[in-house]
C-alpha cells in the first residue's frame, strides 16, 4: 500500500483493487462459487456438537433458494426486510437471500427494548421480520403494525420458505440480483449509540464491498487463504462483525458462528479458529480471570513477573519499517499536538535482548502458554475494535506471540477505516488508514473521514446527515491525532471531554481504559465536568469478585458488602495510584466511590458493542457523583 501525506493534517491511502460497479454483495459469493466451488466456507454444529463443513458451492444454492422463496411471498425489490437473531449461519442466510432479491436489510440487536425496534420497525418501514424464536416473535408483534409479517425459524420459517420458491423461476432471482449495483442501498443500520434512540445508517453494496477487496491484499492471510478459520461470537447486526463475515465468504475463508457466548470457550477449542474477532472487554475477561486464578502469594508473583516479561517482549518487537509515504508538496507541520506518539523512524524497536529472549521461553513454559491455550490451539492473530484496548493489555496479548490488529471504525464506516499492520505495533496507535480511504484532523483535533466505507448518511434524517459532513469530510466525534508516518491515535469523544471547573480539558478514557484491566472492575466512569476535581464511578465485576476473594483468603460476600472491604479499597487505591501516572496532576482521580450496580447491555448502560453509556449513568446515578464533591475537604483518593 501507498500512504500519501497530502497536507499538514491529511493522510490517504490508495485502494489496491477497483470494484466492478456492477458487482454486489450476493454476487461476490458466486463468484467465488464459481473460482472454488469446492472450498468449504462455512462450519455449522450439529445436535451433538460436531463441525459440518458447507461448501460455498452449496451456500450460494442454498442463497438462492431461500431467495426465490422471499420472491414467492411477495418480497419485492427495496423491501425492508429485518433480522433479529444471534450471528449463525440462518442470520447470514437470510440477509444474503433477501439481498439477492434488491431487498434491503435491517438487523435488530437481541437487547433492543421493545421502544427501539418499535421505532426501527416505523422509520424503516418494515414488511417482513425475521427471527430466531417465538419468543422473541411475540415482542415484535406486540409492537409492530398488523401488516408486518413475522416469521420465526424455530416455528418453521425455512419450511414456509421453502414451499414459497417452489413457483418461482431461478431466472426470476438472477434478474433481481443482476439489477443491484454497487451504489445501491444494502442495509439500514441502526447505531445504538451511546445516547438517545437510534439513528438508521444507510450502507451500500459498495461500501462493503470496496472495503474488504482491499482486505485481500493488505490482509491475505486472514481473508483471502483457505487456510484462514475464523470463528465470530460478536453480534453479525453490528456492522464490524457483519463487514468480516462479508469478507470471509466473499474471500477464501472458512467461517464458522457462536450464537451463544456461554458456549464460546467449547466452540473455541473445537472449532480451533486462526483468527478472533473481539472487543477490548473480551480480553480484559480473560486477562483478568487469569489473574484472579493465579492469586496471591508464589503463584500470583510468577503470573505477575510472566505478564511483565510478556509486556517486555511485545514492546521490544513493536515497530516494523514504515510504509512507502508519497509526500505533496505543501505538507507542512501538523496542526494536532503529536507528542505522545513515537515516530518509528526516530526510534526503531530495539528487538529482544538475549536475556529478554531466554525469560520470555521461560514466562511461556510457566504461564502464557497457558492463557494463550484457552483461545485455542492455532489462534495466530485477534482483531479488536468496537473500543479502545489499554496499551499494557495490547503489549501483555503481544507478548503471547499473538498478532493484535488495532483499528478504528465507526457504524459510519461499515467497519474498520483505519488499522495496524501484521508487522506494525506502534504504541496508542489504530494504525493507517484503510485503503481507499483519507483521515484529516481538524484545528479542534476532530478525526475527519472520507473514502469508499463512508455511509451516504442517516436514514429519514436529512438536517444530521447535512450536520454530520463538512465540506464532504465525515465528522467523526473523536478527538485524535496522526504521526509523522501516518499512525492515528485516538484521544478521546468530543462529547465526552470533561472540562473541569478549573478549566481543565481532560479524555476520560486514558484513565478508564487503564482501570479496566484490574480484576475487580466491571466498569468505571470518570467524571468531573464543571468540578473542581476528577472522580470516578467504580462498578465491581460480580463474576470475577468471588474468584479474587477465595486468592485473598476471604469470604465471599456480594458487592456492597466487598466495597467496606480493606483489601478492596487498598487494591483499587493502588490501581489508581497507577492510573494517575498517566496523566497530570489535574487530570488524575482525587476521590471515587463504588457503586453497588452493573452496567449492562441488558440493563441499557451498555452498547451492543459493549461501549458505555456515559450519559445515561451520570443521568441515572448523579447522586452518587454529587456524593464525590458534597464535601470536598474530605480524603482524596
Amino acid at each position: 500500500m501507498t500512504l500519501r501525506h497530502i497536507d499538514a493534517a491529511t493522510w490517504e491511502n490508495t485502494p489496491t483493487r477497483q470494484a466492478d460497479p456492477t458487482w454486489n454483495l450476493p454476487k461476490m459469493i458466486h463468484l467465488r462459487a464459481q473460482e472454488h466451488p469446492g472450498q468449504v466456507a462455512i462450519e455449522r454444529r450439529d445436535a451433538v456438537g460436531v463441525w459440518r463443513p458447507m461448501t460455498i458451492n452449496d451456500f450460494a444454492r442454498r442463497i438462492d433458494d431461500f431467495g426465490r422463496g422471499l420472491i414467492g411471498l411477495g418480497v419485492e425489490a427495496g423491501s425492508r426486510i429485518a433480522i433479529l437473531a444471534p450471528p449463525s449461519y440462518e442470520w447470514a442466510l437470510i440477509d444474503l437471500a433477501c439481498l439477492s432479491c434488491g431487498a434491503v436489510t435491517v438487523p435488530i440487536y437481541e437487547t433492543d427494548s421493545a421502544a427501539q425496534i418499535t421505532h426501527i420497525l416505523a422509520d424503516s418501514d418494515i414488511s417482513l421480520v425475521f427471527t430466531a424464536t417465538s419468543q422473541q416473535a411475540e415482542l415484535v408483534r406486540s409492537v409492530a403494525d398488523e401488516s408486518v409479517r413475522i416469521m420465526a425459524l424455530d416455528q418453521g420459517a425455512e419450511r414456509e420458505i421453502a414451499e414459497a420458491s417452489l413457483g418461482v423461476e431461478q431466472n426470476l432471482l438472477e434478474e433481481r440480483r443482476d439489477g443491484v449495483e454497487l451504489h445501491d442501498l444494502a442495509t439500514i443500520i441502526y447505531s445504538s449509540g451511546t445516547t438517545g434512540m437510534p439513528k438508521g445508517i444507510e450502507l451500500t453494496h459498495g461500501n462493503f464491498i470496496e472495503s474488504f477487496i482491499q482486505a485481500y491484499d493488505f490482509l491475505p492471510e486472514l481473508i483471502n487463504s483457505p487456510k484462514s478459520r475464523s470463528l465470530l461470537f460478536l453480534p453479525v447486526a453490528h456492522s464490524l462483525a457483519r463487514f468480516v463475515m462479508y469478507a470471509l465468504l466473499a474471500g477464501q475463508g472458512r467461517l464458522a458462528f457462536a450464537p451463544d457466548t456461554r458456549n464460546l470457550l467449547s466452540d473455541i477449542a473445537t472449532f480451533k479458529p486462526t483468527m478472533l474477532l473481539v472487543v477490548p472487554r473480551v480480553l480484559e475477561k480473560v486477562y483478568n480471570a487469569a489473574t484472579a486464578k493465579a492469586g496471591q502469594g508464589f503463584k500470583g508473583s510468577v503470573f505477575s513477573w510472566a505478564t511483565k516479561q510478556a509486556r517486555a517482549f511485545s514492546r521490544s518487537t513493536a515497530y516494523a519499517p514504515a510504509p512507502e509515504i508519497e509526500v505533496t508538496p505543501g505538507v507542512g507541520v501538523p496542526t494536532a499536538d503529536t507528542s505522545q506518539i513515537t515516530d518509528p523512524n526516530a526510534a526503531g524497536s530495539p528487538g529482544p535482548s538475549f536475556g529478554l529472549s531466554t525469560r520470555i521461553k521461560i514466562a511461556d513454559m510457566l504461564v502464557l502458554k497457558k492463557v494463550k491455550a484457552a483461545l485455542g490451539p492455532n489462534l495466530h492473530t485477534i482483531i479488536c475494535g468496537g473500543a479502545p484496548l489499554a496499551a499494557d493489555l495490547a503489549h501483555f496479548y503481544r507478548g503471547l506471540g499473538l498478532t493484535l490488529l488495532q483499528g478504528y471504525g465507526l457504524t459510519e464506516t461499515t467497519g474498520p477505516i483505519a488499522v495496524e499492520w501484521p508487522s506494525d505495533f506502534p504504541p496508542d496507535s489504530v494504525g493507517f488508514p484503510w485503503p481507499g480511504n483519507s483521515i484529516r484532523i481538524a484545528e479542534d483535533g476532530e478525526i475527519l473521514l472520507k473514502g469508499v466505507c463512508v455511509s451516504k448518511g442517516y436514514h429519514n434524517l436529512p438536517e444530521e446527515t447535512a450536520q454530520a459532513f463538512q465540506d464532504g469530510w465525515f465528522r467523526s466525534g473523536d478527538l485524535g491525532a496522526i504521526d509523522s508516518t501516518g499512525h492515528l491515535r485516538i484521544t478521546g469523544r468530543k462529547k465526552d471531554l470533561i472540562v473541569t471547573a478549573g478549566g481543565k480539558n481532560v479524555s476520560p478514557e486514558i484513565l478508564e481504559d487503564s482501570l479496566q484491566t484490574h480484576p475487580l472492575i466491571s466498569s468505571v466512569v470518570v467524571v468531573g465536568d464543571n468540578r473542581p476535581y476528577i472522580g470516578a464511578l467504580i462498578a465491581l465485576d460480580t463474576e470475577m469478585l468471588p474468584v479474587w476473594l477465595k486468592s485473598k483468603g476471604l469470604d465471599t460476600v456480594d458487592p456492597a458488602a466487598a466495597a467496606e472491604l480493606p483489601l478492596v479499597r487498598e487494591s483499587l487505591d493502588r490501581a489508581i495510584a497507577r492510573a494517575n501516572k498517566r496523566v497530570s496532576r489535574a487530570e488524575s482521580i482525587r476521590r471515587y466511590r463504588i457503586v453497588n450496580a452493573a452496567f449492562t447491555v441488558e440493563n441499557g448502560y451498555l452498547t451492543p458493542s459493549l461501549k458505555l453509556k456515559r450519559r445515561a449513568v451520570l443521568r441515572d446515578y448523579a447522586s452518587e457523583v454529587d456524593a464525590l464533591y458534597a464535601d470536598a475537604s474530605q480524603k482524596e483518593a
